[in-house]
């Protein structure tokens, strides 16, 4: 079963790359991705710009609204997310507690739902 983990941390800027705060950071997050690589979970991981980058997209009676920003505002700013292939929650959530997002943040761990090809 697919898993998404949806991570969250503290409203802030990045460490500046270059800086030992920023090498550390990539440090933490290489050991646990690769550890999930290794172990043949992981699926897919990336981080996401900052919340002031995003666009929300609806449509309301077939017209495209647009608004600048995030969807809602929240405390904890969405990060990134991590995609794993794991047997069932209880592994999910052994891996999702090894990211660094797991004492920084917070980390949303959903079931991805399987829909057919076609």
């Amino acid at each position: 079963m697919k898993y998404l983990f949806l991570l969250y941390g503290p409203d802030g800027p990045l460490p500046e790359p270059g800086t030992a705060e920023a090498t550390a950071m990539t440090e933490r997050w290489s050991a646990a991705t690769g550890a999930m690589a290794r172990a043949g979970v992981l699926v897919d991981c990336a981080p996401v710009q900052p919340a002031a980058a995003s666009t929300t997209l609806r449509v309301k009676d077939g017209e495209v609204l647009l608004t600048d920003g995030p969807a809602a505002e929240i405390k904890e700013h969405f990060g990134g997310f991590t995609l794993v292939q794991c047997a069932d929650l209880d592994e999910a959530l052994r891996w999702a507690a090894t990211l660094p997002a797991a004492t920084e943040g917070s980390i949303e761990i959903r079931p991805v739902v399987q829909v057919p090809a076609g």
